[in-house]
């Protein structure tokens, strides 16, 4: 059975102008990776578990933010290793220097036996669409280009 992880897609509009949140996975494995390698704060969720609710406790837990206002759904993608990621969609603002993340912890260097702690999430940043498209995981491409669908048909 797939993993399946739940995620936000934040976003904040100023005049014409959108920008999105993404956030940049912690660890020595993501330290020099950029183009591809961002994405929407999202996590794990365990059948029978509701994916709106998990989204709402990863992002809080992957930026110390709690999100509030309208969640809309972007539905599901499939990350290339198969995961299934459900996005909603929800407006806000997010100081990308406030972020606190939780800690990971893994085996670092690989097969060394020793265990070290990481940030979940090293940094957030907002970006425009297209900026964002460059720098998010390329299945979750979709998440933006149906915000930015939803948001023209309500305008």
């Amino acid at each position: 059975m797939a993993k399946r992880s739940a995620g936000l897609l934040m976003y904040r509009r100023s005049g014409n102008d959108l920008a999105l949140l993404l956030v940049h996975p912690g660890g020595p494995f993501w330290a020099k990776k950029d183009l591809g390698a961002w994405s929407i704060p999202k996590g794990e969720y365990a059948p029978g578990e509701d994916a709106l609710a998990v989204a709402r406790r990863e992002f809080e837990e992957e930026t110390g933010a709690h999100p509030e206002g309208e969640f809309r759904s972007l539905g599901e993608a499939v990350q290339a290793g198969g995961k299934r990621v459900s996005a909603w969609a929800v407006e806000g603002d997010f100081d990308p220097a406030t972020l606190v993340s939780n800690m990971v912890e893994l085996e670092w260097p690989p097969r060394s036996g020793r265990k070290t702690r990481f940030p979940e999430v090293d940094r957030a940043q907002w970006f425009s669409p297209g900026e964002a498209r460059d720098k998010i995981n390329p299945a979750q491409r979709v998440f933006i280009d149906r915000l930015a669908e939803m948001l023209e048909q309500s305008a």
